[in-house]
């Protein structure tokens, strides 16, 4: 488990923590959602909760460009920015 001054370091928002509820309020374009795999599906106004924060790959420290991991339903999970969501 990280501290929060680990956190602090590496540019994470700490008002943001795993399990909290979020909402897409940017226009966020993907192509895997499994109801549209391979077309371009806008994701705003999408909610779901925060799984991890990204900041370590194999016990080292990482910047992930998108470091919220959300799970909007059971079959569909999508790596974010801070600034493209808000909490619910």
């Amino acid at each position: 488990m990280e501290t929060l001054v680990e956190q602090q370091k590496q540019g994470v928002k700490v008002d943001m923590k795993v399990g909290d509820r979020i909402r897409v309020k940017e226009s966020v374009v993907v192509y895997h959602h499994p109801e549209h795999r391979g077309k371009a599906f806008d994701i705003k106004g999408t909610e779901g909760e925060i799984v991890d924060i990204v900041t370590q790959w194999q016990g080292r420290p990482v910047s992930a460009n998108l470091p919220l991991l959300v799970q909007v339903n059971k079959k569909f999970k999508v790596h974010l920015r801070e600034n493209e969501v808000e909490l619910i």
